[in-house]
């Protein structure tokens, strides 16, 4: 390839702002076996720069799509439909969509769906998509504040691929974490789940459902930056990890600006909200409440279901800033502990026909 080459193929224009980076640029992605066609065609969608990470983290040659089903055994309907669970958009069937290796681990579908039958392994691939997805644009979007910061000073166009190129080497390397730390939590999840199964037939356990959210948080979302707004999420979900973690209970998932906890026994999930507020105590920005509910939960695919987690939701809605409220079961449950339950009168909840007596759960002092 020479220079011509790459002004015919509207590459590189010597006259252009920056031609001198644009073709060190060229030069670099050349000396690394990138053909003229996959430059145009990176240029073209805008990713020139990203061209070489790209073929970094995903090496190897492609498999036409139309290809998948007869490699792997499968149906072409029942392929795509388990292809989209995995959160796999459809595509052309002569577009190579997945390389080789990719192919092979596609037959795990499989054994998934030989161990739990066609709907259990549909579900269980939902779960994997939408969390594999989360993981990926959590790596992507930390991955790229910490590499603006390194490249924004050079402002070249190699300096930025080649930083793109050494992350993507790197990234399985956190990644990893996901395969080692499955079994640890399959132990606990099961650990949790046999505790409070009552029966193999139906999918409930009985269990105790937090919710804590941020009073006020629509209004300062509109009057605070982006920046400081993220800052605040940040900190609001690393301290509600560590505090639910450190007592025993699982953050089932963030929604907005409230935490949705799960733990086996009511003073654990009672001390997760408690503690949440008293570690926000004083900060002007960060007003929690909490609302508590126990009994009879429906898990599904990782997330849990049913009239105790509306009621858990709704008394959450009734609690002052720094109040935690719960139910009656709950307040039954925490007799003789180091907790106190206050009446807080019977009231009337959305979806629910008839008035809910609650208590307010504090320290005992």
């Amino acid at each position: 390839m020479t220079v011509a080459d790459y002004e015919r193929a509207g590459l590189y224009d010597p006259a252009a702002p920056g031609a001198p980076g644009r073709l060190e640029l060229l030069e670099w992605l050349r000396e690394r076996g990138v053909s003229l066609q996959q430059m145009i065609d990176a240029h073209q969608q805008g990713g020139l720069a990203f061209l070489a990470s790209g073929l970094a983290l995903r090496p190897g040659t492609r498999v036409p799509r139309g290809e998948l089903p007869a490699r792997l055994g499968m149906r072409a309907a029942e392929l795509e439909s388990f292809l989209v669970a995995l959160g796999l958009p459809p595509d052309a069937p002569d577009a190579a969509t997945f390389t080789e290796s990719e192919v092979e681990l596609l037959g795990s579908v499989l054994v998934g769906i030989d161990l739990l039958g066609e709907s259990g392994m549909r579900r269980l691939a939902r779960v994997i998509g939408q969390s594999v997805s989360r993981i990926a644009e959590a790596m992507v979007e930390t991955n790229r504040e910490s590499r603006l910061a390194r490249v924004s000073a050079s402002g070249s166009e190699l300096t930025y691929a080649q930083a793109l190129l050494r992350s993507t080497e790197r990234a399985y390397a956190p990644a990893v974490l996901v395969r080692g730390l499955l079994p640890v939590h399959i132990e606990m999840s099961a650990r949790r789940l046999r505790f409070g199964r009552t029966s193999d037939a139906v999918a409930t356990t009985h269990g105790c459902i937090a919710f804590v959210d941020l009073v006020g948080f629509t209004t300062l979302s509109r009057r605070t930056s982006p920046e400081a707004l993220s800052e605040l999420i940040d900190r609001f979900e690393e301290v509600a990890h560590d505090v639910a973690t450190l007592r025993q209970g699982r953050v089932v998932k963030f929604i907005g600006d409230a935490v949705m906890v799960m733990t086996s026994e009511v003073e654990p999930a009672c001390d997760i909200a408690l503690a949440l507020i008293e570690r926000f105590a004083g900060d002007p920005d960060v007003t929690p409440r909490g609302g508590i509910a126990s009994g009879a939960l429906i898990d599904h695919g990782g997330d849990y279901y049913g009239p105790i987690v509306n009621l858990a939701a709704r008394i959450t809605d009734l609690a002052v800033p720094q109040e935690v409220l719960a139910s009656q079961e709950v307040a039954a449950a925490l007799a003789g502990s180091a907790l106190r339950c206050e009446p807080a009168g019977r009231r009337t909840l959305r979806g629910f026909d008839a008035p809910v007596s609650l208590v307010s759960v504090s320290r005992a002092a």
